[in-house]
């Protein structure tokens, strides 16, 4: 059985150290896979896809920040729920956009969850516990 991991796609070199942070800190052993935008996270995508079954799997599930370079989180998602091979995978949206008109645009792209990063280091780490219980150990996914 193939491991389950994360696939984040975060620019900010901070958020990406919070989150490594975080899943040590709760004591989680998935390994975490970054990439600093979308057009790197398409390009692992349709390398994994390419690659023989089993060989990495799909990711567990994507954290998506929004606001990226070269290719930004909108675009991305909608090409995660576009391709026949990816659509299964959760897309959690993890940014600091607040914007209600964005999260509607979000969930109608596709997101299975949309997340507001928490501001304080206690909140951050209960909510990435939340997202990763509710994924790995709540969710059933196909």
């Amino acid at each position: 059985m193939v491991k389950p991991y994360i696939l984040v796609a975060e620019d900010d070199a901070d958020d990406r150290f919070l989150l490594e942070t975080a899943f040590t800190e709760n004591g989680f052993g998935e390994e975490l896979v970054f990439v600093e935008n979308g057009v790197d996270l398409m390009d692992f995508l349709y390398r994994l896809a390419a690659d023989p079954p089993g060989e990495k799997g799909m990711p567990g599930f994507i954290l998506l920040d929004l606001n990226m370079p070269r290719k930004d989180g909108r675009e991305v998602l909608k090409e995660i729920k576009e391709h026949k091979q990816f659509r299964k995978i959760p897309v959690i949206v993890f940014t600091t956009t607040k914007n209600e008109t964005e999260i509607n645009r979000c969930y109608e792209l596709g997101a299975n969850s949309y997340v507001v990063k928490p501001v304080g280091f206690d909140s951050f780490l209960q909510t990435i516990s939340d997202i990763r219980a509710y994924w790995f150990t709540i969710a059933r996914i196909p």
